[in-house]
């Protein structure tokens, strides 16, 4: 699929759109996990259910969207904005929100930022929760990696807990395909989303706000964001759907495709 850019002032937004221009379909938008760009959802894209458009961005810096080359003032809530600018852009006032991971910090930013523009919420291998010191700590030590030897050494680090025992010892076509996308972002996409993933306030008073429709999936062997966050989202926000997908780590919709795309199926049909 091809990617379709969007310019607004001096930022450029790339994403991938299963129906462009098709104002007759509901939208549903997910953004992707750190460090990989919108050719994540990939399997989504091939499984689109009927009467709805699926928009995949790049976030900020990621695949061909830009990125200022300053790491003053980096927010989550970055994220946020050009997700609703982009929306502007292709006059669709509103849509389904889902994001995996630090798409998932992204989704519960823009909902906070911007309510009035989310039908519906899909959280996916992601948490609440700000950074504790330990995760600050690490990410640091990610930020030492990337400078010393780029997204190579990102995809090397990340991968044993990026995707589940069950994916790494039954599919490693999918950890290729993973290390492949991740090598092919740029160091300065990778060092601000760190920084922005760092500094990200804590989320958790937001979930008994949250008034739309949210699904919560994640998968049972992910070791990177632990079930038990996800059990957390749930429980906070009212009335959520709970999902946890077997034979899947932090990559859930890539390691299980079928078993994501029918938990999202379904939540979308409920709508």
């Amino acid at each position: 699929m091809t990617r379709q850019y969007c310019h607004i002032g001096s930022r450029t937004i790339a994403y991938l759109d299963s129906a462009p221009g098709k104002h007759d379909l509901r939208a549903l938008v997910l953004l992707h996990a750190f460090p990989i760009g919108a050719n994540l959802w990939e399997p989504q894209m091939r499984s689109v259910p009927a009467g709805w458009r699926l928009i995949t961005p790049d976030l900020r810096g990621f695949g061909g969207s830009t990125e200022l080359d300053s790491l003053s003032a980096l927010s989550v809530a970055d994220f946020a904005d050009d997700i609703v600018d982009l929306l502007q852009e292709l006059e669709i006032p509103r849509a389904v929100i889902g994001g995996c991971s630090m798409g998932g910090y992204a989704a519960l930013a823009l909902y906070q930022a911007y309510p009035q523009v989310v039908d519906a919420l899909i959280l996916a291998n992601t948490r609440a929760t700000a950074d504790t010191p330990e995760g600050r700590a690490n990410r640091r030590n990610m930020l030492a990696v990337v400078d010393r030897e780029g997204p190579s050494g990102v995809a090397r680090d990340m991968m044993p807990k990026l995707l589940g025992r069950t994916t790494h010892d039954a599919n490693p076509s999918i950890e290729a395909t993973i290390r492949r996308l991740i090598k092919q972002q740029s160091p300065i996409a990778i060092r601000s989303a760190i920084h922005r993933m760092m500094h990200r306030p804590d989320s958790t008073a937001l979930l008994p706000d949250i008034a739309v429709p949210t699904l919560v999936i994640t998968g049972e062997e992910d070791e990177m964001i632990p079930v038990e966050e996800s059990r957390r989202i749930a429980a906070g926000v009212p009335n959520a759907t709970l999902v946890i997908i077997p034979g899947a780590g932090h990559l859930a919709n890539v390691e299980q495709p079928d078993a994501f795309n029918s938990a999202v199926s379904g939540f979308l049909a409920s709508l």
